[in-house]
């Protein structure tokens, strides 16, 4: 069936429960799982006149304040993974659409299903914030699995 998953996942109480989710699968499956983390890119400000300039990190800290972000979360991942028997490597990317990180690194991985969360927002806030998961449906040419 599955025989290479990437979870995808934010550091949240709800996408670690994807992460057992996926780790529990995988092992169920005998498939080995690849932990992702979309990467936020350096703020950029359209009104460079208004730019406020202190407290602001340079962008090459900026940069190393989220690898050293998507290392901590991934590690916590891969650590699991190998508790349960389950073989996991890391990968992480910085996007400004996370939806098309989560595509590529599944595609770049050559996985055959993609395990993430949903925090299920509806109305308004659905439709103001968006949803990746949705994205990643929507865009996406591999299977799916939604945990909520």
């Amino acid at each position: 069936m599955f025989k290479h998953i990437l979870v995808c996942t934010d550091g949240s109480t709800l996408s670690n429960k994807a992460v057992d989710a996926a780790i529990k699968l995988a092992r169920d499956l005998g498939a080995k799982l690849t932990a992702f983390h979309a990467t936020q890119e350096y703020p950029v400000n359209p009104y460079p006149e208004y730019a406020i300039v202190g407290g602001l990190l340079a962008p090459e800290d900026w940069k190393q304040d989220q690898e050293k972000r998507a290392r901590r979360i991934l590690e916590k991942v891969q650590a699991r993974a190998k508790q349960a028997g389950v073989a996991c490597s890391m990968r992480h990317a910085s996007n400004a659409d996370p939806y098309d990180a989560i595509i590529s690194a599944a595609k770049k991985s050559r996985c055959d299903l993609i395990v993430m969360a949903s925090h299920g927002r509806r109305g308004i806030q659905g439709f103001v914030l968006g949803s990746e998961t949705h994205k990643v449906l929507t865009h996406g040419k591999v299977p799916v699995l939604v945990y909520r």
